[in-house]
């Protein structure tokens, strides 16, 4: 299964951090970014997130711009920056789905 979260679907808000990745010198290695910002808290639909914690799932990288620190976090923020899991308005329930609903007959 392949998830793609973009920035108008994932609640993710960066709360002035946004401000603190735009100032910081690039290329940016995560541990340089961690230090720097690492304890700073993401608001999530439910819940919050250290940026450090998001960046611990993709391993040592470098940053070249802001804009690549930000597709990292919207990309590996957890499950809490999703509304309700598993729930789409566009597409049919997947066969097998523990979060379909019956059919009904009319």
């Amino acid at each position: 299964m392949f998830i793609i979260i973009f920035h108008s679907v994932c609640c993710m808000r960066l709360n002035g951090t946004g401000d603190a990745i735009d100032a910081q010198t690039y290329p940016l290695t995560t541990d340089e970014l961690t230090d720097a910002l690492g304890d700073d808290e993401l608001d999530l639909a439910r819940g919050t997130e250290t940026i450090a914690d998001v960046l611990e799932r993709f391993g040592d990288e470098t940053f070249q711009t802001p804009e690549d620190v930000r597709h990292t976090l919207e990309a590996g923020v957890c499950e809490r920056a999703i509304g309700r899991k598993g729930y789409s308005d566009r597409d049919p329930t997947t066969p097998g789905s523990v979060y379909g609903h019956e059919c009904v007959s009319f």
